[in-house]
């Protein structure tokens, strides 16, 4: 699994011109399950995410992480995190799993950022979204298993 994990004041998720996920200040995960993911993986990602310190203390270093401070999570799959771009002009997309594995895992990773006791909104799986942040900081992590 790859995830961009980003430090935002705020993000929300459209579909169709209507907002189907927000949150204030907390984490914007955008996430891509590879064709070789497991469930595991997937589990040990959110716990990587939800654990991992970008928050600032007093002094102004990363020390807080998000299950430590009042904050939200969303979380929009996005394939294209695989995209192999060194040859040619078109991305291939061969890393990533097909829908039929990605969306269970992905929801798989949503649903544990919840029961690690995080407030959790997505986007829509497959779905044309158009995601908007204000990203904090700015800080933004690359994740990968």
């Amino acid at each position: 699994m790859r995830v961009v994990l980003q430090r935002v004041s705020e993000a929300s998720v459209v579909v169709d011109g209507r907002r189907v996920g927000a949150i204030g200040p907390g984490l914007l995960l955008l996430g891509a399950i590879a064709a070789d993911d497991t469930e595991e993986r997937v589990v040990k990602m959110a716990e990587k995410c939800a654990n991992l310190r970008v928050f600032p203390e007093t002094n102004g270093h990363f020390e807080v992480s998000a299950l430590e401070r009042p904050g939200e999570v969303l979380a929009v799959s996005q394939f294209t995190l695989y995209g192999d771009c060194r040859k040619g002009r078109r991305p291939s997309l061969s890393h990533a799993a097909p829908p039929a594995k990605a969306e269970p895992l992905f929801d798989r990773f949503a649903t544990e950022l919840r029961r690690l006791g995080l407030r959790v909104e997505t986007g829509r799986f497959g779905a044309m979204m158009q995601v908007r942040l204000v990203n904090d900081g700015p800080v933004t992590f690359l994740l990968d298993t």
